[in-house]
């Protein structure tokens, strides 16, 4: 089962990312197949008529895309789902329609070159392996339908000449694909280590900023009390002013917690470019209100009213199989993306609650900010996706909230989102109960 699991998860990920980058393109396609299905019916059947046509499958086709015509009119609690309706739709519209189109036709000329168009389309849209999956399946419920409505001429289709051109073009589109996919591992491994290298160079001034503030931070009252004094005896000095004098003496605790926060900042980032969560074997068990207590001491708020903020349910607790600075990265980027959007709306506060069911754990952070709206939810764990309430530039780098999808992947466990535009916005995180003896 974990196998089948794991491989669900690497074939369902690349759809995920299809549907967020080419959103416009699903439009204009849903609106071509909707419309194609039925008008080459008449062709096929009317104009250039072929030995089989059927009406109601074309229908059944026309009738899977309309919905996504109409697809940022969907509920928000619909919207999680396209990734799946769409695969189902190509599924149903490419490998499947074609192949049992062909089938039924005998293999004539129309659709051996229709199905060839059909590959070229799937090797387009679809991953090395997802390619495969829905050939193949798709083959199989094409040649199931073929067998179960009377089809008998099998043995002739199989030994058509055109055949190992079909075998041919998947087999390169799945080469082409898969070499496609690991160019932009790739890249994507530059990009993060090029990041991780500009956060370790910034280390090195924010240490000496840090190392002369504190310096300076323990002998200047020293300082200031001489310059008091020489004033006091009427020495020629230079006059400073009294609330001068007052801001010396903070600014230096500023500045180190200005530093401080930049170096948090950098583990946050180093810790967000990792590409992975971690193996089973280096899990151990750890206390949810110890990562807690963790995140909520370390993180650099800007105030003491920014920290009351965060209003924390203590009355459950619970244990897991994780690592426990994972964890709390994982919490400081969900109050880093909270606090920026209740500071951008001006309004809102952060409640985290903890609760205990008999089969898993969960923790609920919830910000009553602005919320996220409908159209914009499904990405939201999508790498390299960010998004601004008040502008078209994203905030952050979009690389926070996978790296919390992945840890917790990683833990056995999940994160999701719900929100309500303009009211909340509550990520759910679930691990599972920890089992006794």
């Amino acid at each position: 089962m974990a196998i089948v699991k794991n491989l669900f998860i690497k074939a369902y990920s690349p759809v995920k990312q299809w549907i967020y980058l080419f959103e416009l393109r699903i439009f204009a396609i849903s609106i071509i197949a909707a419309i194609g299905f039925p008008l080459y019916y008449f062709i096929w059947h009317d104009v250039f008529p072929q030995p089989y046509e059927n009406l109601p499958l074309r229908l059944t086709g026309s009738a899977l895309f309309l919905p996504l015509i109409f697809a940022k009119y969907w509920p928000q609690q619909m919207r999680c789902h396209m990734p799946m309706y769409w695969y189902l739709a190509i599924l149903y519209a490419l490998p499947f329609f074609f192949i049992f189109m062909l089938l039924k036709n005998n293999g004539s000329t129309v659709w051996l070159l229709s199905t060839l168009v059909a590959i070229f389309l799937m090797i387009q849209w679809l991953d090395w392996l997802n390619l495969l999956i829905q050939f193949c399946l798709g083959a199989f419920l094409a040649w199931l339908a073929y067998y179960f409505t009377g089809g008998n001429q099998i043995a002739g289709f199989i030994s058509l000449e055109s055949l190992p051109i079909y075998v041919f073009a998947i087999i390169l589109g799945s080469i082409t694909n898969y070499s496609a996919e690991i160019l932009q591992q790739e890249r994507l491994r530059a990009m993060l280590t090029a990041a991780s290298n500009i956060a370790h160079e910034l280390r090195t001034p924010l240490l000496g900023i840090k190392t002369g503030a504190a310096g300076l931070q323990h002998y200047l009252p020293a300082l200031l009390g001489g310059y008091r004094m020489a004033q006091e005896q009427g020495l020629a000095v230079e006059r400073i002013r009294p609330g001068h004098l007052n801001a010396m003496l903070s600014v230096l605790a500023r500045i180190e917690n200005e530093v401080e926060h930049s170096n948090i900042i950098i583990n946050m980032l180093l810790m967000n470019t990792r590409t992975g969560g971690t193996s089973p074997e280096n899990l151990s068990t750890c206390s949810i209100t110890q990562c807690l207590d963790a995140a909520l001491q370390r993180y650099p708020f800007v105030s003491e009213q920014q920290k009351q903020l965060v209003v924390r349910n203590n009355r459950h607790h619970f244990s897991f199989q994780g690592i426990e600075l994972l964890m709390v990265h994982v919490l400081f980027n969900l109050l880093k993306n909270a606090l920026y959007h209740i500071a951008k709306a001006d309004k809102g506060k952060i409640f985290i609650d903890l609760h205990n069911t008999a089969t898993e754990n969960i923790l609920i952070f919830k910000d009553t900010g602005p919320g996220i709206p409908p159209e914009v939810l499904p990405h939201i764990f999508t790498r390299f996706y960010s998004w601004s309430p008040d502008s078209k530039n994203g905030f952050g780098a979009g690389i926070g909230l996978t790296f919390c999808s992945s840890v917790m992947t990683s833990f056995g466990g999940s994160i999701r989102c719900e929100s309500q535009l303009g009211e909340y916005s509550q990520f759910i995180l679930t691990f599972p109960a920890k089992k006794l003896g």
